[in-house]
């Protein structure tokens, strides 16, 4: 059974449909690409899939042992969330909250965020103040919060927004390498093409045009090959 599944999906606000008709499915272990033209709900489509808001209809099915308490999410941030007055060890705990058995974290949540922490090479800065850090140590310390909600689904929104391109190369192979070592599955949202088609097994195109399929399919159908000649980039 797939990990998650959207059927005949339509999404929007107060009755202004943005996307209808969308369908497909995650498995454990894929790599999904969101990707559209911007404006065409991408971040929408994220928000209803996380239950931040209700689908206009249709229906988004969890299954394979995920709850929808227990996706990792990781969202585009604002000024005020780079911000954020709390260390880098707090930030990460706080992760445990949707599966934490007490109103305080424990021997076990503290043990799993350490383990996300250096998994995320940031154990050095856990007692430092997360305003302190880089874009770049931002971004994996909220990588390592993810990973303490979920062992099992990523949901990543524009993850190497503003990053210098070294900075960005480092969490594409941070986020490849939590996909094919720890077999945690991943949805991006990605204006990154090249990026998309270069990491994804699997591309979810939205806007006027849908497409669902494996990237092999997407560089051969129409809508792929034009995104990608509009864009400039991506595989030949």
């Amino acid at each position: 059974m797939a990990q998650l599944a959207c059927k005949n999906l339509e999404i929007g606000y107060e009755n202004h449909v943005v996307l209808k008709n969308v369908n497909f499915t995650v498995n454990k272990g894929d790599y999904l690409c969101i990707v559209g033209e911007n404006g065409s709900g991408k971040s929408t489509l994220m928000k209803t899939i996380l239950g931040l808001q209700r689908p206009l209809s249709g229906e988004i099915v969890f299954g394979d042992g995920v709850r929808n308490n227990e996706i990792g999410y990781l969202p585009q941030q604002t000024q005020a969330q780079r911000d954020f007055p709390a260390t880098v060890e707090e930030i990460v705990l706080s992760g445990c909250q949707g599966h934490a058995k007490r109103l305080f974290y424990g021997r076990e949540e503290k043990e799993l965020a350490r383990q996300n922490m250096e998994k995320m090479r940031i154990t050095q800065f856990a007692k430092r103040c997360y305003r302190e850090l880089s874009g770049g140590q931002q971004q994996r310390v909220l990588l390592a919060r993810a990973l303490c909600a979920t062992r099992k689904l990523l949901l990543l929104d524009e993850p190497v927004s503003g990053l210098d391109p070294k900075v960005t190369a480092e969490m594409y192979s941070l986020i490849e390498r939590l996909n094919s070592e720890d077999q945690v599955s991943i949805i991006m949202v990605s204006h990154d093409i090249g990026a998309a088609v270069q990491y994804s097994d699997h591309i979810l195109h939205v806007g006027q045009e849908m497409f669902f399929g494996s990237t092999q399919e997407y560089l051969q159908a129409g809508v792929g090959r034009r995104f990608l000649h509009v864009e400039g980039g991506g595989k030949q």
